[in-house]
């Protein structure tokens, strides 16, 4: 494999070329000298600091070149969400933490490279559908960050691609590719959207309605993007103030979207509501019965099912089937039909 190292420090470039093994062609280049030369490159990396002004104007004056390489590894502080969004905003493929030992970046690069069958048919398909909505979900939390208008376009786009694949390759690939590449908030809306996807498959769902249940998934935790990273992603118990600042998102996103035309009065119920439960005991506004839509019943069920099968580092991944008996335990908060209807999708596609 032919990679291309680029990084914004001598000290990176070194790191990075002592880490890969000899069985790599490798080249390297300091951000910001001379020109780069990636003819017959399969992968490039970047190790450059995100924050630093001059590092990401180097880089968007080589996006045209980098985008000539089909996959483009940016490595970042992962505690830093602004840095992963930049990345993507760059042209990243794939961001992954700055941290990662060389044993791992090596697995990571010979993702591309282990079967060639499956990677033709089914990973860069999957992969393509990931990278593009992680990249979006980057970009409506970076805008909501900045106060800026987040592009709905883009996150509609992208929702059209994940059902496209979703469609074509089956849950099951969407769910293993977003857990292995994605962490955090980030791979919480994949989840949700990939599920959501595949319920409405399987009830038949159409077109318009597809889209209201993707587009309203893809959005439903922009809320959580003025909340800081060490209340989301904390390893242990959140305490009462952390638990009531979590619970602000659904209010805070509903309040970021409601001026955007481009959203429709569906889409902005299920982003306040999604928390909402059939008993009245959910946020924020303690909705029952028919008072909460049909959309919003959907997309609680795919939320609460997404959310226990993540991968966090600090605790292992819990089953499809054991994530499944809890929303199939909650009876009274959920609809029990629909929660019969996601066995299916929850157990075996």
């Amino acid at each position: 494999m032919r990679v291309h190292l680029i990084g914004d420090t001598p000290g990176k470039l070194s790191r990075l070329r002592a880490g890969l093994t000899s069985e790599y062609t490798l080249s390297s280049e300091l951000l910001g000298g001379v020109a780069l030369q990636i003819a017959a490159v399969d992968a490039i990396v970047v190790d450059a600091d995100m924050r630093n002004l001059e590092s990401i104007s180097a880089l968007k004056e080589l996006a045209a070149k980098l985008s000539q390489v089909r996959r483009r590894v940016f490595l970042v502080e992962r505690t830093r969400r602004l840095s992963i969004a930049q990345a993507y905003a760059l042209g990243a493929t794939q961001v992954l933490p700055s941290t990662l030992t060389p044993a791992q970046l090596m697995a990571e690069l010979d993702q591309s490279r282990s079967s060639p069958t499956e990677i033709g048919e089914i990973r860069i398909g999957v992969r393509g559908a990931t990278t593009a909505g992680a990249a979006s979900i980057a970009s409506m939390f970076q805008a909501v960050l900045r106060g800026g208008a987040v592009d709905v376009d883009e996150a509609r786009d992208a929702g059209k691609k994940i059902a496209n694949s979703i469609a074509e390759h089956g849950l099951s690939k969407w769910l293993e590719s977003v857990r292995r590449h994605h962490e955090g908030t980030y791979q919480h809306c994949l989840l949700v959207t990939g599920v959501a996807v595949d319920f409405g498959l399987s009830l038949g769902l159409n077109q318009i309605d597809m889209e209201r249940l993707y587009t309203a998934a893809m959005f439903h935790d922009i809320g959580k993007a003025a909340i800081p990273l060490s209340i989301l992603d904390k390893p242990g118990r959140l305490d009462r103030d952390e638990r009531a600042l979590i619970e602000t998102h659904p209010v805070a996103g509903y309040e970021a979207l409601k001026d955007n035309t481009g959203i429709s009065p569906e889409v902005l119920d299920a982003v306040r509501h999604h928390h909402e439960y059939l008993d009245g005991s959910g946020y924020p506004d303690g909705l029952s019965g028919h008072s909460i839509s049909d959309i919003v019943r959907l997309l609680t069920i795919c939320d609460i099912f997404a959310a226990l099968i993540e991968h966090r580092p600090y605790r292992s991944t819990m089953s499809r089937e054991d994530a499944y008996g809890i929303v199939s335990s909650m009876d009274g908060k959920l609809e029990k039909p629909l929660v019969g209807a996601f066995r299916e999708v929850a157990l075996t596609r």
